[in-house]
This record gives structure tokens, sequence and C-alpha cells, in this order.
């Protein structure tokens, strides 16, 4: 009876030790991603040479499905350059890219083997797209994502709600006529994805149409496991059902904080592929504002442009891109190398921590008036400063009471006019020690790392 309590002991701590060693990697694949806090979403497909919804304006009978795959004789890729791509993406400061390999309609932007659906077989474009967008962000140092739809509105196999032509010659099924029709199917898409894995060893996954099947029709625990022997360090999003490793919220920065790593994605204006009659583009300070709104609760932001489709970038995107790339340029060191920030009731605005919580940096919206108010510092206070300018700023505490471990409010002159940034001013707070806040009822809380 000992010995078999003493085995169940040892296979707990074993199953422990497993489960801890497990955590480690997992924290080790994301390390990257929950410091990169910009990405660039890449929408790019047939749906740009008419204008049209990408893939869903199929799914809404807005188009019949020989129109929409008749723009393909319009997608050139003439003026592709990748090279040119990577170095805009890091002259803004992202970190990493996702690019559409393939969208719920099933073209494919690479030479696979598993569909004659794709752009070097379909399209004046006659090459593999994927290859070059992978070379050149790599030879930038950034991190390669691959968006790929595990739904496919054009595979034989694939039940749709929209008719649809016999697609059965653009989908090679030999020696598979006594299979399943959903069998086939996996066998397609998981086929697919190990030569996406294989070819271009990806640092991000990022899924899409998981909402049509369960996770046991996806077989998604199966395929996790098989993206990390591929690929091993993947990371993925979190529309693999429950394997996901972040989430990924869009169109709406949410209210509350989510919990892990997470990205928002969202366009710049109202569609996410070319549409040049949506001009409907967010104003740069939108896009800043967000940005800053997003890195202040932990998140990446994903920020989307959709490419013509002769491979150029439209002047309004770029324009935007480069606003947000000079805003961070000029704060560097706020955006990169911090974290979220100070909980709810410290600062009207958002904020972020240095890692090593010594450093506050509070963003202003538009011209305060009279004072900056801070709350609940504990810490003596050793200097603050306008970033990106060469501006310090006086400051006092008022109220308080020493003996009860209240440390009051701290008030803080309001920086020049001409020191105020035209979209969101930041100002970093330097501590004595590390960041202890005062919550209330005379607590003190260390925040932790």
């Amino acid at each position: 009876m000992k010995r078999i309590i003493v085995l169940g002991i040892l296979l707990s701590l074993t199953m422990v030790d497993m489960i801890n060693a497990q955590e480690r990697l997992d924290e080790d694949r994301l390390a990257w991603f929950k410091d990169a806090k910009l990405g660039i979403f890449i929408h790019w497909g047939y749906y740009g040479v008419n204008g049209i919804g990408e893939s869903w304006s199929m799914y809404h009978k807005r188009i019949s499905y020989q129109d929409y795959m008749a723009q393909g004789i319009g997608f050139t890729a003439a003026n592709y350059d990748p090279e040119a791509w990577a170095k805009l993406f890091k002259k803004v400061g992202a970190r990493y890219a996702v690019m559409t390999t393939k969208h719920h309609d099933g073209v494919s932007l690479w030479d696979t083997e598993y569909s004659h659906l794709n752009v070097k077989e379909k399209t004046p474009a006659r090459r593999d797209l994927v290859g070059p967008y992978v070379d050149a962000l790599r030879s930038e140092g950034l991190k390669v994502g691959l968006y790929y739809s595990l739904c496919d509105w054009s595979h034989p196999d694939y039940e749709v709600v929209f008719p649809r032509p016999s697609t059965q010659n653009d989908y090679p099924q030999r020696g598979q006529k006594n299979l399943y029709p959903w069998e086939r199917f996996v066998r397609f898409y998981q086929g697919q994805l190990k030569e996406l894995s294989q070819r271009y060893q990806p640092d991000l996954y990022w899924f899409d149409g998981d909402w049509e099947k369960t996770s046991e029709q996806w077989r998604a625990k199966g395929l996790k496991d098989s993206l990390l022997a591929w690929s091993p360090g993947v990371i993925v999003n979190s529309r693999l059902k429950e394997e996901g490793d972040y989430k990924t919220p869009e169109q709406g920065v949410p209210v509350v904080r989510p919990q892990g790593p997470w990205e928002f994605c969202m366009t710049m204006n109202d569609n996410w592929g070319y549409y040049p009659s949506d001009t409907n583009y967010k104003p740069k300070a939108q896009i800043i504002r967000t940005f800053v709104e997003v890195i202040a609760e932990g998140g990446n932001l994903l920020l989307n442009i959709g490419p013509k489709p002769d491979g150029t970038i439209a002047p309004e995107q770029e324009e935007r891109l480069l606003a947000l790339g000079d805003w961070i340029n000029k704060h560097n060191e706020a955006v990169f190398g911090t974290k979220a920030g100070l909980p709810q009731g410290h600062f009207f605005g958002p904020t972020l921590l240095s890692k090593d919580n010594s450093k506050i940096y509070l963003c202003l919206y538009g011209q305060p008036n009279n004072y900056i108010n801070l709350k609940g510092i504990q810490n003596k206070v050793t200097g603050i400063k306008v970033v990106g300018t060469d501006q310090t700023l006086t400051f006092e505490r008022n109220g308080g009471a020493a003996w009860n471990n209240i440390p009051g409010i701290l008030r803080i002159e309001v920086p020049k006019k001409e020191h105020l940034d035209e979209y969101v001013t930041v100002l970093e707070v330097s501590l004595e020690g590390r960041l202890n806040l005062y919550r209330g009822h005379g607590n003190a809380v260390e925040l932790n790392d």
C-alpha cells in the first residue's frame, strides 16, 4: 500500500513538472509576441481587382462564384516589391506581419501542390507570392505571420450556402475516392499547412474560419501538435478553437483588458482588402490613439493594409503607416520595453510601465488644463520629462496622510504648448525604487512583473 502511495506521489510530481515545463516552453514561444507592440496585417487577393468584399461577397450572393473567380485575370502582382514592403514595415516600428496565404475563397497565394486554384496557375502573377514575402521579412529581422483560412469555399468536399459549379478539377484527389468527403477535406487542409510549415517555417499562424466547424471536426488538438512539430516555436491565434496561444479581437478595442497575450486587429477604412470606393479612412489621430490604448492594456495592434492587385500599397494607407511610425520613433522609449500600465483610477488616460516598474508613462490626449493629476503613487518621484523633447516638468504633492500611508495627489506641470504632441503627448515619471501603489484604506501594493 505504501509503495502505491509513493508511486502516486511521484506520478503527481512528474505531472506537475511536465505541466510547469510546458508552461515555460509556451512562455518562451510567446516572448517575442508580448514585446512586439505593432504588426501589419495584409489582405491581398482577387477581391482587390473589382474592389469588393473579400470572399464574403460570394457568401452574401452579391457576386456569382464564376464572376468572383474571373477577377483572377486582373491579379497581376506586376509591381509586387516585398523588399519595399518589409523596409516600410520596419521603418514604422512593426515587429511582425501577417499575410493572407489563402482566404475563404480558396485561392492560394503560393504554388501549392494540393490545389490548382493558386496564383501561379490561375493568374498573370505566374509565381509563388508567399516565399518572397517571407524572405523579405526575415532580411529585415521581422517575424513572419501567415494567415490561413481553415474553411475553403471552393473545395468540392466543403459545403457552402451559395451556388457553386463543380470545382473537382481544381483539387487533385487521387487515391481518395473511398474516403468520406470530410476526411478528404481534412487531408487537404492539413496537407497545405504542412506544406506552408515545411517550406516557410513561419513564426505565427493566423487562422480564420474556425466558427464553421467544431474543434473535433477540425481536429484542432492534433493539428496544433503537428504545427509545433513542423515549425517548432510557432505561435497560433485564438481562431483554432481552444488551441490558440493568444486572443485576437477585431474592429472594436476591448473595454476590459483581456487576460493573457492578445492583439487587436483593425482596418484603416471599413474593408480588409483593397476597396478603392471605400474612402472612409480613419484619421491618423484615431489610429495613433488606438495604438496607444492597445499597448497600454498590454496588447499589440495588428494594423491592416489591402495592397492593390499589382502589389502596390495605396497612398492613403502608406501615409497612415508613416504617421504612426513617426509617432512611434519619437516615443520609442515609451513603446518598446514597456508593459501594460496602471490599474484604473490612478490617471485619467492610458499609461504604460517600464518592465522594471521604475517608470510610469502617462499618455495625454489633447491639451490639459491647469495641471496633470496622478494619484496613489507611494514612491518618491525623482523626475518627470516630456518624451521626445528636452522639457522637464515641475511637480508637487498635495494632501495625503503620511501616518496612514496615504500619498495624496501628485500635481504635475502642464507641458509647454510647443512640446505637446499633435496626437498623443507622453510624460515619463521616474520613481525611486519599484512602483508602490496606494489602493485605498491605507494599503500599499507593489505591482508584479
